[in-house]
């Protein structure tokens, strides 16, 4: 599965079915979340606006607007005619240079979401390790992996490691476990642009990755999760350190 299919199938498996009255509200935060943690990174295009209408299960009207929305906040342009589409503008920030407008606001909520992870998480990979895994979840999960190892700079470093946690949701098969998980990793995301990339840390984070997917892939579902387990207790602590 080569970087494009594995960002329509996040794409796919992240953005979900809008529900209530505030359809255009729930459009721009999908459509932002998928746009910030990188499932469409800088340059990619979005899909049609009637396949996204019918993923959201929202009218054509509603997904534009939330379009608009986005075009407004310099995370997409637009061309029309033929051969037109949306294109993400969205150049992701390398963390802490600018740090995350409004954290202070937001700390106790997304420093418990640290929390909520380490519940969901482990859970998510021993559910993926007890999977019968297709061909392409598999080849997903690698290329993924590999994307994160071979990322240019800090930005996309951060929104490739984001990849890799929903796409080790996306093979649980659980709509439910990929949207926890969408929630967490956004939160996280939040934390991890407010403090200093730390080659060390990098360097830890690199190899329990390599140990998550290897125990997944190996069908391990106790190695799996306690490899998580022990992912999410390393950065918990650097964040709560850090951030106090």
């Amino acid at each position: 599965m080569n970087a494009a299919r594995a960002a329509d199938h996040l794409g796919d498996v992240v953005l979900r079915p809008v529900r209530g009255h505030h359809a255009f509200e729930g459009c721009v935060e999908q459509l932002a979340t998928a746009i910030r943690l990188g499932v469409y990174p800088f340059g990619s295009p979005l899909p049609t606006e009637r396949e996204l209408a019918e993923r959201m299960r929202v009218s054509r009207a509603t997904l534009r607007e939330a379009i608009a929305a986005l075009r407004m906040a310099d995370m997409v342009n637009t061309t029309r005619g033929r051969g037109g589409g949306t294109v993400v503008s969205y150049r992701p920030e390398a963390p802490a240079k600018g740090g995350t407008p409004g954290i202070a606001d937001r700390k106790e909520h997304l420093l418990d979401s640290l929390t909520f992870r380490r519940v969901v998480e482990p859970g998510a990979c021993h559910i993926a390790a007890g999977r019968t895994l297709s061909a392409s979840e598999r080849m997903m999960l690698t290329t993924s992996l590999a994307e994160v190892d071979q990322a240019e700079d800090e930005a996309a470093h951060r929104q490739a490691d984001s990849r890799l946690h929903l796409a080790i949701a996306s093979v649980t098969a659980s709509p439910m476990t990929v949207k926890a998980v969408t929630e967490v990793q956004a939160c996280l995301h939040d934390l991890l642009q407010a403090i200093p990339v730390l080659e060390v840390n990098i360097e830890h984070s690199t190899r329990q990755h390599r140990a998550i997917v290897k125990a997944i892939l190996d069908g391990d579902a106790t190695k799996a999760r306690r490899a998580m387990e022990q992912h999410c207790d390393d950065t918990a602590a650097l964040l709560r350190g850090l951030l106090g």
